[in-house]
């Protein structure tokens, strides 16, 4: 991979993984996706890591896939692709570590893809986010038809992808796709501050909340929730467990170890 598609830096626990290609707006070719997969990879396996953080350089998050990549496709290459695409979703929102997106800038199609695969996204006032494959002629591809509606909802997942229409920053906050939204000059300390402040909480189950939380959104109620009776039992099992609950009575600070 070329250190040029994408970069990360480490800010204490946290890493900080952006794309790194603003001359193109970020655009998510076969080459940078596959160099975020071999970057999460190895994220996932990084134990001096507890969070990341993802964002773009420049004036843009990702303005979705290279189409004039895509332009000249087979079907069975549209497929390979799109496989390629949801590889990469699934190893961000895999990684075993909070992720949080700093949407910078414009986030399209496969760039609202990647944000909708991390656990929380924050946005610049600037930011701007649409699904505007079907402006093209085509549909989402990389888990933006699965991910928007568990979201948003279905009715207002649909109006985005059925008009590909653009949505800001405030009315993406109001249609909770997003978090919170800062000043662009504050958002990237600020996305760094939440993951700190999540990492300082129970290592383990934080790690345990996240697995249920994304595998319960795909089961029925009662499966999930029998799943969730089984990960809160096997938190009494852990050193952190003991820790967070003799410091809240002895009133004092948790220190947590992760173990």
């Amino acid at each position: 991979m070329s250190p040029k598609l994408v970069t990360v830096k480490h800010d204490d626990v946290i890493a900080v993984v952006s794309l790194a290609r603003p001359e193109s707006r970020n655009v998510l070719n076969r080459d940078l996706v596959s160099g975020l997969l071999s970057v999460f990879a190895s994220l996932k396996d990084d134990e001096r890591v507890k969070g990341v953080v993802l964002t773009g350089e420049g004036k843009s998050f990702c303005a979705g896939a290279d189409i004039s990549e895509m332009a000249r496709m087979t079907p069975a290459e549209a497929a390979s692709l799109a496989e390629l695409g949801q590889k990469l979703m699934f190893a961000v929102e895999k990684v075993g570590k909070p992720v949080v997106a700093a949407v910078n800038g414009h986030a399209l199609g496969g760039g609202l893809e990647l944000a909708l695969a991390c656990d929380l996204i924050v946005a610049a006032e600037s930011a701007v986010f649409a699904a505007p494959e079907i402006l093209l002629g085509i549909m989402p591809g990389f888990g933006g038809t699965q991910r928007l509606p568990r979201l948003i909802g279905k009715s207002r997942a649909k109006e985005m992808i059925f008009t590909g229409e653009q949505v800001s920053a405030g009315k993406a906050y109001d249609l909770g796709l997003v978090n919170r939204v800062f000043p662009a000059d504050k958002l990237l300390d600020e996305a760094i501050q939440i993951v700190k402040t999540i990492c300082n909480r129970g290592v383990l189950s934080l790690r345990v909340a996240k697995e249920i939380i994304d595998a319960g959104s795909g089961i029925d109620l009662a499966t999930a929730c029998l799943m969730e009776r089984d990960a809160f039992a096997l938190c009494f099992a852990t050193h952190d467990q003991k820790e967070g609950m003799n410091a809240f009575i002895e009133k004092r600070k948790p220190r947590f170890t992760g173990r």
